[in-house]
């Protein structure tokens, strides 16, 4: 069953606020009780150090961050292929191709990294192929495999050593012929002929093949441990012998290892499709991030590759989600915002309340369940809740929201006023951060009659930190809004104890829309905005109804 389980992301919108981080969280717990699959939470950007707070506060660990869900090579079918070492002869690579019915070996090193690859192509060409007499002791063939090829004994010499000179020759003349042609190093392939295996020894051959069974004097292998030549009997006649010695030699001489297009297991399948289609191979070697070997890719892999699963939480807009989430498969959303634009191929299950946050509904998921909720669990939920309606002021807030917030506030053994100030303190600590920083920490974009504006947002405990922000921020929206090729950009300086805002406005039409939206007179950067807190239920609605006009 563990085998069939599949990895299933639970992830919130980009420039995550406490509320989809610990949404996220809890929800893919709540699952994980729920259901045999494995449900993971994931963030698409970097947390806050609002939310940096909670998640220490309750020994959470931050959630791992994905910046884009395409199909990846590791979600694809990848073989774990057969790995052999560079000094397997050809034959026994070819009968593992052969039994196994594969197309391609990788050839690899004891650490597993990837030396190149020998395919079926590769070894029939070398059996057709017209080689020189040479072409043992230029592959360095080791007797090991050519007592494995030709079923050979060896009775005098080092199995573990190597050919590393000399032809390969048949004796098939009288000694006195064979002086002239054999030189020191030779490997010789003849009969039980003692005349000829005496002068083979004595021209300084560095190895016999004996055939057909023949014997072997004990006078000749005193000779041959003098002279440090290496005898070998085998069954074989000698024609049978001399069409086997070339699949003894080791595929490291014939494997492909230059250029190798090879890889890796986070690569975009979108990404490597040109390279498959460009390239004749059938399968592909798949390393992971140190170069080690992890299987082989083909193309019809390829055909089986596997979406990645998402549940989103916090947002049901395709701008806010993370990217390639239109090559991923949508299982659920859960949120609490106006409906968006997030399109889906099959039906999904989808939970939208006008409650405060969205972890109000997933608490209200745990209670329908019957699902216990843990210490940990139940402080995060709660933080979300406190945040996004900023302490119960914000008027978003619901009646729902209050009574979830004070019953996980009991089971995480919080004091809500206590813990909201100590969480909101570490949240606005500004003067730390800079402008960057402080515009990301929540932001996001939206769309009106074909004008695209975004608007972030902070909270603080003391109108002094936020007049400081203000300072840096009016200097830095400009070049924020030609980076993400709006029209307008707003920025919410939200005094949570004062209950109110003060909205910086850039971009041609900015301030006026603004001011039309509120009926409010604006100084050069922006307006003052009493009672306005949420950006969700005060600001967009306003500004989208002023932008669509």
């Amino acid at each position: 069953m563990e085998n069939m389980k599949k990895d299933i992301f639970v992830i919130g919108h980009k420039n995550p606020d406490t509320d989809s981080i610990c949404s996220a969280i809890a929800y893919a717990y709540l699952k994980n009780q729920l259901s045999n699959n494995r449900y993971i939470p994931k963030r698409a950007g970097q947390i806050s150090s609002e939310t940096s707070f909670v998640l220490k506060a309750f020994n959470t660990k931050v959630p791992a961050y994905i910046n884009d869900v395409r199909s990846q090579v590791k979600d694809a079918i990848i073989s774990t292929g057969e790995r052999v070492p560079k000094n397997m002869s050809l034959k026994n690579a070819w009968s593992i191709l052969n039994e196994k019915e594969l197309a391609t070996l990788a050839v690899v090193r004891g650490d597993e990294g990837l030396e190149g690859l020998i395919t079926v192509g590769d070894i029939a060409k070398s059996f057709m192929g017209v080689y020189d007499s040479y072409i043992l002791s230029k592959a360095n063939t080791p007797y090991k495999n050519i007592l494995e090829t030709i079923k050979g004994e060896m009775l005098n010499g080092d199995d573990k050593a190597c050919v590393s000179q000399g032809k390969v020759l048949v004796a098939a003349a009288n000694p006195d012929l064979m002086e002239e042609y054999i030189e020191p190093g030779d490997l010789v392939i003849l009969g039980d002929r003692y005349e000829t295996q005496l002068c083979a020894i004595e021209m300084n051959a560095g190895c016999l093949i004996v055939c057909v069974g023949g014997e072997i004097s004990p006078g000749i292998l005193k000779l041959a441990k003098e002279k440090n030549c290496t005898i070998i009997r085998t069954e074989y006649d000698t024609f049978i012998v001399s069409r086997l010695l070339n699949q003894s030699i080791p595929i490291e001489h014939f494997m492909v290892k230059g250029h190798l297009s090879t890889f890796k297991e986070d690569d975009f399948v979108a990404d490597i499709r040109n390279v498959m289609a460009k390239k004749r191979h059938r399968d592909f070697p798949v390393l992971d991030n140190e170069g080690k070997f992890i299987g082989l890719l083909s193309r019809h892999g390829l055909i089986g590759t596997d979406k990645k699963q998402l549940i989103l939480v916090d947002h049901n807009e395709e701008g806010q989600a993370v990217d390639g989430i239109s090559d991923a498969k949508l299982l659920e959303i859960i949120d609490h915002h106006k409906l968006g634009h997030v399109k889906t191929l099959e039906p999904v299950f989808f939970r939208n309340q006008p409650v405060g946050a969205t972890a109000t509904i997933i608490y209200l998921m745990f209670k329908e369940n019957r699902i216990d909720i843990p210490k940990h669990i139940a402080g995060l939920l709660c933080s979300a809740i406190l945040s996004d309606t900023l302490m119960y002021r914000s008027p978003t807030c619901t009646p729902i929201d209050k009574v979830a917030a004070e019953e996980l506030a009991k089971i995480s053994g919080i004091s809500v006023n206590a813990y909201a100030k100590s969480m909101f303190s570490a949240g606005s600590d500004l003067k730390s951060k800079s402008a960057q920083d402080i515009f990301y920490q929540d932001f996001k974009k939206f769309t009106a009659n074909n004008i695209s504006f975004g608007v972030g947002q902070i909270t603080s405990m003391t109108q002094e930190e936020l007049d400081e922000a203000k300072t840096r921020l009016i200097a830095f929206m400009t070049s924020a809004k030609e980076n993400h090729s709006l029209d307008m950009m707003f920025f919410m300086l939200t005094n949570i104890m004062e209950e109110s805002t003060y909205l910086l406005c850039a971009g041609k039409g900015a301030i006026e829309a603004a001011q039309n939206a509120f009926g409010k007179a604006s100084d050069e950067h922006g307006l003052h905005l009493p009672l306005v807190v949420s950006r969700k239920k005060q600001l967009i609605p306003r500004l989208m109804s002023e932008l669509q006009q």
